[in-house]
């Protein structure tokens, strides 16, 4: 391996931030009806979306009744405000527009009297520069493969990302964020190891890189530390991780940039 060249799969990351950052204990529980909101706002022009339901309880079902008749407003920083329209049920969109790196978006949400609001930085972008599979380090069959990402960490700024693999167009349920606490600077080839879909030579990966403000990623770092106790499905859970939702409520609201790449697994 070359000097300055860092390969660091997904246990030795995890191991880092799990020794040098605080546990955040979630609290699970079987109460239902709570409002869920999942806003997201890319820089990707086209249609930004927010959803919302209803939580279930832990042990029930991973389906989610829509949250409708709401009323959801984005506004930024600039002084831009954007008005989204529901369709289908739940769902609330805009088409046509893209988040811009360094601008502030606020999310206000009214629904049954009550609003809720969050707000969330997009970051600069960094690039992905490809994906690839190799034989898995620990996969008992030959025939079996993980995913690696690679791309340069910028140096000297804090960068928090979070990556959503795909395979056969099917989103794996495992959740993957980190920070560069330990890889500022450098060049990383990170192995995404899942525990949901085996993938094979032939197969159709996907990787969506997301860079996101610290917020986003301390929610999806919870989710990622907490994953055993998630019901099966993916998705939001009904547990409690720091929301950036004020008042309090499941979900989360992230303007972030993406980048997509897909490969056929060899």
């Amino acid at each position: 391996m070359n000097k300055g060249i860092l390969y660091i799969t997904l246990i030795l990351i995890g191991f880092a931030a799990t020794s040098c950052t605080k546990v955040i204990d979630l609290k699970l529980n079987n109460d239902t009806g709570i409002l869920v909101i999942e806003g997201n706002i890319t820089n990707i022009p086209g249609m930004q979306h927010v959803k919302l339901s209803q939580n279930v309880p832990f042990t029930g079902t991973n389906t989610y009744p829509p949250v409708t008749g709401a009323n959801v407003i984005v506004s930024d920083n600039s002084g831009n405000n954007y008005q989204f329209k529901e369709g289908p049920a739940g769902t609330y969109s805009i088409n046509a527009a893209a988040g811009i790196a360094g601008r502030t978006y606020t999310m206000k949400v009214i629904t049954n009297g009550k609003t809720y609001t969050a707000t969330s930085v997009i970051p600069a972008p960094v690039t992905l520069d490809s994906i690839s599979s190799k034989p898995g380090d620990f996969n008992k069959s030959k025939n079996l493969r993980n995913i690696v990402v690679h791309y340069q960490d910028p140096a000297g700024t804090a960068n928090q990302y979070r990556f959503v693999l795909y395979v056969n167009s099917v989103q794996v349920n495992d959740v993957f964020a980190y920070n560069d606490e330990f890889i500022d600077g450098r060049y990383v080839n990170l192995e995404l190891l899942e525990n949901n879909i085996n993938i094979h030579p032939g197969d159709t990966a996907k990787v969506e890189f997301q860079c996101i403000d610290k917020p986003v990623y301390t929610y999806w770092y919870t989710l990622m530390e907490q994953q055993q106790n998630a019901p099966g499905g993916g998705g939001v859970t009904p547990s409690n991780p720091p929301t950036n939702i004020s008042p309090a409520t499941l979900g989360y609201f992230s303007a972030h940039t993406t980048r997509r790449e897909t490969i056929i697994v060899k």
